[in-house]
């Protein structure tokens, strides 16, 4: 299947997406699934994965009920606290919803050693023994957290959500490269070749500038650990769909068409075992 593996919805509330500053105007209004599936048909997904983007349990819920509601949603990210000791009881209460594939935190709202807190880690090994993935929503300055994350967590599906938020808008890549390396050393973690064009200069960029990051994601992970996410629609604050869309489409042209079509769909569709 060809899956946009990263979106969100919402009804817009200034309380509940306060993240959407004076900078983000054009995001504040509601986009639901009526406003995404256009895009879907006419670019040729046939289906998507839903993010959440609000921390409340509130939210997964909502998500899940689009995905009852609309089919090609194929699958849910939604939220819990995974350090919460009711864990147990959370994932118990979503036990057999099968759109519901794994869970976020914003992890970059959150120091480095937030991840590594005891409870946080015994969380993350309930969620692989129940079979869910986990998102890791990170900036370049949490990676050495992540490396150490992942190191305790060997075997859990994991995904760094946008490639950890490179620094495109400044230019800077070798560090972050550097510091990314070692996670993907590790064959179970997984990364979104989504979210780029939002850290690059929102009115002067252009597929050149992304480049060289999606190059070095691809050296370091290869096709079968990259997934195509459109991060709709806070990518809207940097171009439409179509743009966004085109720059990854235009660098998975010079693949083979089997390698395209890991990043394309094939990789998340495994990740998240999604169903046609």
């Amino acid at each position: 299947m060809r899956i946009d593996a990263h979106q969100h919805f919402w009804e817009y509330d200034p309380s509940r997406q306060d993240w959407i500053d004076d900078n983000m105007k054009s995001i504040r209004r509601d986009f639901k699934p009526g406003d995404l599936q256009p895009y879907l048909e006419e670019f040729g997904f046939e289906g998507c994965v839903a993010v959440q983007a609000e921390e409340s349990l509130r939210e997964t819920d909502y998500l899940l009920d689009l995905a009852d509601q609309n089919n090609w949603i194929k699958g849910v990210v939604g939220w819990t606290d995974i350090g919460s000791n009711r864990l147990s009881q959370v994932l118990e209460q979503y036990h057999g919803n099968k759109k519901l594939k794994g869970f976020r935190e914003i992890l970059q709202a959150k120091p480095p050693q937030y991840m590594l807190r005891e409870n946080f880690l015994r969380g993350l090994k309930s969620l692989q023994v129940k079979g869910y993935t986990y998102d890791i929503l990170v900036y370049p300055w949490h990676l050495s957290a992540v490396l150490e994350l992942v190191t305790k967590c060997e075997e859990h599906a994991l995904v760094i959500d946008h490639l950890a938020k490179p620094l495109i808008k400044d230019g800077e890549w070798k560090e972050w490269k550097k510091n990314l390396q070692p996670i993907a050393e590790r064959e179970f973690v997984y990364a979104k070749v989504s979210g780029l064009a939002t850290e690059a200069d929102w009115n002067n960029w252009s597929e050149e500038t992304l480049m060289p990051y999606i190059e070095i994601a691809l050296e370091l992970f290869g096709p079968k650990r990259l997934m195509f996410g459109s991060d709709w629609p806070v990518s809207q604050l940097a171009g439409s769909y179509e743009k966004i869309l085109q720059a990854v489409e235009n660098f998975t042209d010079s693949l083979s068409s089997e390698e395209k079509s890991w990043v394309m769909g094939k990789t998340a569709t495994e990740f998240y075992k999604l169903e046609k």
